[in-house]
């Protein structure tokens, strides 16, 4: 075996990539990062029927997006088949397997007679000597000749030693009637041909494990170190789900999060570093250590992924938040050159907002117009006394030069200052103006976004609003 950590992420394609799959990638990558080695990408793609072009799709575009590059790969099981045949051939002319030619009906019985005897139902290992007279028209699968004595000792990184009695493990299935190889079989020739040292898994890979270490020794090979990460719960305490919000990690992206945030989320899911909650991929890399993840599951809180996302926000450079941004613009139709500069707006709304999706939602009104005025902000600010306010602005800020925030707050203020009003009489029917409501950046801010044009269309749209609605 190498002296290089190598490690591995193995997808498989039937259905998308989660945040559990996610984090299990982040794992391995951190590991093999932390301590200068190497990690591959393989795709089990042996279920032809269940993998999908497009979920290979999803895991290729899910890691480039958060960044988790591979030095090798992706390999792809359903190119190697040849090799998985040549190993099975290996091992049943070495005699660690054989033909087992039982119908679904014989396995049913078998189950059925050890739940009767309160034993745990398994295959009984009648075809393991040989089987005289095979049945005609039957293909048998190929199983693996377990060692019936001995134990099996798992030193799990995580879960600590684990250990298995060679009596309780039955003959798994490495081949299927068809000639097709299982899991079992293609994980550990990968493991064998790509040298993977570690293996950082699900913990609810364990139970497969003793009988694939046997599978290794039958080839004369030593098992990697394991490390079985406990699964992720929902904040209910369940396993998992889609109602939980286990989706596409491209989802996501579609709802505006940073990857940066994610993986940082997923770190913690399970792993502590005192008590550091934000985290730098480097960082990560530096500190992450196997021995400080816990063993027990982790609960999702999806609160802490919004303030993690929202302190990105905050703090990564404007620059790299302009092409996810105009992204997010583009799904609600808006072409960004109809509005300001995408960096100015950034640097305004990212106080405000915790995702991308809701900072183009936001800012749809330095855009396009607005359909209608909050009715609510209408009556509450567009009154007879309003019309004075917004024609007096108007005609102060039809002769403003230079547009930006400093020049505009004084104009507003100028304007409340000869109207005798304080700034939030001025402010705030210029707003719902505006923006249609009363919410909205600090008013400078936002007549500099609208830009010199909107802002006096929508000013002289507000005032026809509130002479066409004057009471008779």
């Amino acid at each position: 075996m190498t002296d290089v950590i190598r490690t591995r992420f193995a997808p498989s394609p039937t259905g998308y990539l989660h945040i559990g799959g996610v984090r299990t990638a982040l794992f391995s990558w951190l590991y093999a990062r932390r301590h200068g080695g190497q990690f591959i990408l393989r795709i089990e793609d042996t279920d032809r029927e269940r993998s999908t072009d497009a979920a290979i799709q999803i895991i290729l575009e899910g890691m480039q997006w958060l960044g988790l590059e591979y030095d090798e790969g992706p390999f792809y099981q359903s190119r190697r088949f040849d090799r998985y045949k040549e190993i099975i051939q290996i091992l049943l002319d070495s005699d660690h397997a054989y033909h087992c030619y039982c119908s679904k009906a014989d396995l049913e019985i078998m189950r059925e007679a050890a739940m009767a005897r309160g034993e745990k139902p398994r295959y009984d290992g009648r075809c393991r000597k040989g089987v005289a007279s095979p049945p005609d028209g039957i293909n048998p699968v190929v199983r693996f000749k377990n060692p019936l004595e001995g134990e099996v000792i798992i030193n799990d990184l995580i879960q600590g030693r684990v250990v298995y009695q060679n009596h309780e493990l039955d003959d798994l299935i490495i081949a299927r009637s068809d000639g097709t190889p299982t899991y079992n079989l293609t994980v550990i020739v990968d493991d064998v041909d790509m040298q993977i040292t570690h293996v950082i898994r699900g913990d609810d890979h364990l139970n497969n494990t003793p009988r694939q270490m046997n599978i290794f020794s039958a080839l004369g090979h030593t098992a990697p170190i394991y490390a079985h990460v406990p699964l992720i719960l929902g904040e209910d305490g369940k396993r998992l789900s889609k109602r939980h919000g286990a989706v596409s990690v491209l989802e996501y992206r579609e709802q505006g999060y940073l990857p940066q945030a994610l993986l940082n989320y997923l770190v913690r899911l399970g792993w502590s570093h005192g008590d550091q909650e934000i985290f730098s991929v480097d960082e990560m890399i530096r500190n992450f250590d196997i021995d400080h993840v816990n063993k027990s599951a982790a609960a999702v809180n999806p609160e802490k992924l919004l303030w993690l996302n929202q302190h990105y926000l905050k703090t990564s450079p404007v620059e790299s938040l302009i092409a996810p941004l105009t992204e997010q613009l583009k799904v609600i139709d808006i072409d960004p050159v109809t509005g300001p500069e995408l960096s100015r707006l950034i640097e305004v709304q990212r106080e405000r907002c915790n995702t991308l999706k809701a900072m183009a939602a936001d800012s749809q009104i330095f855009f396009r117009q607005f359909e209608d005025y909050d009715p609510q902000a209408a009556v509450k600010h567009f009154t007879n006394e309003a019309v004075v306010v917004l024609e007096t602005l108007k005609n102060h800020l039809e002769s403003v030069v230079e547009w930006s925030a400093p020049v505009l707050h004084e104009a507003v203020q100028a304007v409340a200052e000869s109207l005798e009003l304080k700034l939030g009489k001025v402010a705030q029917p210029l707003r719902v103006a505006l923006c249609g409501n009363a919410i909205s950046p600090s008013i400078d801010v936002t007549l500099e976004l609208l830009g010199h044009d909107k802002t006096l269309a929508r000013i002289t749209r507000a005032i026809k609003y509130i002479h066409d609605h004057a009471p008779a």
